[in-house]
């Protein structure tokens, strides 16, 4: 089902399938009782833990909501009604491994798809972070810390959603933390009769530095080269009185690195990130780096990104049973790997693989198919070494129709590349058994 998945991307298991027994082999396996989520998604993790090990390696994490639409999804139990009249559906809950000096995409840590049900909740405010959704965070941090032990440095990342004391106060000794602050929390000051936030006392600070930095294109906005203006100090967090668990400390040291922009773009507004991290800075090559390892949070958008309108449509998806829907989404989701990857190594800046995607058997057939693709201009010629993921993306990336010029393949070129890749390979098969 994996390699059905990766071959022809997609949400239709009949299309998916290709034959009527294939299609009731990948249905029963669905429906089986016996196969979890969990179990995919941690089979995913073992191969990834094998590829991390002795990196520096980005773990990024974030959620996204699988809005599978209409009455039809309200009546086959895909979660209540939320506001606006928008159906809420699924959740998943999806954490990368990227790799920290090339960006390239290293596997799956680990997956959780849910179904939120409807009811009244008590205050957030009353619950522990155990009661809450917001538990997912800190799961998939000790998740982290657990699959790749063997890496050399774990630098976790997550949004604004993330910012929890227990985050913080709970991580694995050996996954460091960069999470955009959300809550302007009471800090510790020398003055203990003034209460200080943090927020304001950031602001307070004076500038420590400046930097470029290329900012990439992105819906609603085009890419540019802007300047960002750098503070940064030691802060003091102050256990929340509401909602954290009896057993936390009292207080958190951490590190804040606050970045803005000192200009304003023309489309939208000026970057202001206000960055947590448990990593120690003490001069602006640190905060720089800090900030940099966090813009590799962008990895896990263009992941979801794949997943649904650019590579597998996954909220077209017709299962009618929430708990085989589930199943599916994990299956895909682990699947949607290989097109990021691909997307990841199509600058040859990666230094993954062939085999890091791809049957060693491949090589040969994108080897050929090179040769065929490539045109007189210096553009149209494969750049890459033989035997490298960025080889076998730039051949994904023709046949899925990208000319060598206007931009760079994306996930829906490199989901419909892999497509007739799969469909050549298969002709392969068929002149060797002479049909």
């Amino acid at each position: 089902m994996h390699a059905a998945l990766v071959a022809r991307p997609g949400s239709c298991i009949r299309r998916l399938a290709g034959t009527r027994a294939r299609e009731i082999q990948f249905t029963r396996f669905l429906r089986n009782g016996s196969v979890t989520a969990a179990e995919m998604a941690a089979h995913a993790a073992e191969r990834t833990a094998a590829r991390t090990a002795g990196r520096d390696v980005v773990v990024i994490q974030d959620t996204s909501e699988l809005a599978l639409g209409g009455r039809r999804a309200k009546a086959n139990g895909y979660g209540p009604v939320g506001k606006g009249g928008a159906l809420r559906g699924l959740l998943l809950h999806a954490v990368l491994a990227v790799d920290a000096g090339t960006g390239g995409v290293l596997g799956l840590v680990d997956a959780r798809v849910w179904n939120r049900k409807g009811g009244k909740v008590t205050d957030r405010r009353s619950r522990q972070t155990s009661n809450k959704e917001s538990q997912r965070w800190l799961d998939g941090t000790m998740r982290a810390g657990e699959v790749l032990a063997g890496a050399a440095h774990i630098t976790g990342v997550s949004d604004r959603e993330s910012d929890i004391y227990e985050h913080f106060a709970r991580r694995p000794d050996n996954v460091h933390l960069i999470v955009r602050a959300c809550q302007n929390r009471k800090i510790e000051t020398d003055d203990t009769d003034q209460v200080n936030l943090l927020f304001s006392h950031v602001d307070g600070l004076p500038e420590q530095g400046r930097f470029e930095v290329k900012i990439p294109a992105a819906p609603g906005r085009k890419a540019r080269t802007t300047e960002l203006a750098v503070r940064f100090c030691r802060v003091v967090l102050r256990k929340p009185l509401h909602g954290a668990a009896a057993d936390l400390p009292a207080t958190i040291a951490l590190t804040m690195v606050d970045v803005r922009e000192t200009s304003t773009p023309q489309d939208g507004k000026p970057i202001h990130w206000r960055l947590l991290t448990t990593h120690a800075v003490t001069n602006l090559d640190g905060a720089r780096r800090i900030v940099e390892l966090y813009r590799m949070r962008w990895t896990i958008e263009e992941f979801f990104h794949a997943l649904k309108t650019a590579g597998f449509d996954i909220e077209a998806a017709d299962i009618a049973d929430p708990k085989v829907m589930i199943k599916f989404v994990t299956a895909v989701t682990v699947a949607a790997v290989t097109v990021m990857q691909l997307v990841k190594a199509r600058d040859g800046t990666t230094d993954q693989v062939l085999a890091d995607a791809f049957d060693p058997a491949d090589q040969p057939i994108l080897e050929a198919l090179s040769a065929q693709l490539e045109g007189k201009t210096a553009r149209q010629k494969n750049p890459h070494p033989k035997g490298s993921l960025a080889f076998a993306g730039w051949v994904i990336g023709r046949l899925g129709g990208w000319t060598g010029y206007y931009g760079k393949p994306g996930p829906r070129v490199m989901r419909e590349g892999l497509d007739d890749f799969q469909r050549i390979k298969y002709g392969t098969t068929l002149r060797l058994q002479n049909v």
